[in-house]
């Protein structure tokens, strides 16, 4: 009974540090969850590679100090694929995707990358699909599909394939970071700032080719890019990065389903959008998802 006992300590304290770090790294998809408010309301219409270039390249910069050493060896092309998935891929197909449809529905598409991780990472990492695991994706799924439950109307098929490729890129990028780790020696902070400057570099020239820059800035607009600077990019990703390194591939990609539960959340509380039972039902669904995630089987 005793050793029964001890046994069971060590596993308790590891489940509550796991649900700690848990919901540390759920506030990375909570602010990236208010991205569609704040391209849709401040940014200049209708410019992702811009809203792209602008969020990571700047951010990058600001880590980079951080850094005691760049990139070398094979670190130079993994962080130029990692920055590509994990940021300026990403990003132009969110931001995309944010122009083009509402918010949830939006997320609600990319509510499949939890599954592309779930077999990237079978593939991989040599984790085992089991059964909680099936069904905290039918949960995540199902409940997405009731909170952003919006009726008949026929999507933006260009959105709908940006929704999709983006949910793709961020499922490879968070496999691979968890595949590849971290270089020794060096911090989180520099980690972030790397991925953050190579994803700003590769919209950068496509960003000056394609849309180039605005003639004029409102302030709205400047509030909306230093909103996405500081909080969507350096905070958001040094959590989100923290949170790939401690916690298995497959519970951080489910931790991403709270972006729709804040993008419906702040549409109700800002642009007057409704709130049905059937939404709080899919929000409900969608946190016993989550939480059904971060507990590791023990069979």
């Amino acid at each position: 009974m005793t050793a029964n006992l001890n046994a069971r300590g060590p596993r308790a304290t590891t489940s509550r540090r796991r649900l700690r770090t848990a919901g540390m790294t759920a506030l990375a998809p909570a602010i990236w969850g208010s991205t569609y408010l704040v391209t849709t309301e401040w940014l200049p219409p209708d410019r992702p590679l811009l809203a792209t270039t602008v969020r990571a390249l700047p951010a990058g910069l600001i880590l980079l100090p951080f850094a005691r050493m760049l990139p070398t060896g094979m670190w130079l092309w993994r962080a130029l694929v990692l920055g590509t998935l994990n940021v300026g891929a990403f990003n132009f197909l969110l931001f995309v995707a944010a122009y083009r449809l509402p918010g949830g529905v939006a997320a609600m598409i990319m509510a499949v990358q939890p599954m592309v991780v779930l077999v990237l990472a079978a593939l991989l990492l040599k984790d085992r699909i089991r059964v909680p695991h099936v069904v905290a994706c039918l949960l995540g799924a199902g409940g997405v599909v009731l909170l952003v439950f919006q009726g008949a109307a026929a999507p933006d098929l260009v959105g709908v394939a940006a929704a999709l490729a983006a949910a793709a890129s961020m499922a490879t990028g968070i496999t691979l970071t968890k595949l590849w780790g971290r270089p020794d020696g060096v911090g989180l902070l520099a980690f972030t700032g790397w991925q953050l400057t190579a994803g700003g570099l590769v919209s950068l020239p496509f960003t000056l080719a394609i849309e180039g820059l605005p003639r004029v800035l409102t302030g709205a607009n400047i509030a909306g890019f230093g909103y996405l600077i500081v909080l969507g990019a350096v905070l958001s990703y040094a959590i989100w990065f923290r949170g790939i390194e401690r916690l298995p591939a497959f519970a951080v990609s489910f931790l991403a389903l709270g972006s729709p539960i804040v993008a419906t959340l702040l549409g109700y509380l800002f642009l007057r959008q409704t709130l049905s039972l059937l939404q709080v039902v899919g929000i409900l669904v969608i946190l016993a998802g989550v939480l059904l995630a971060q507990f590791k089987p023990t069979m």
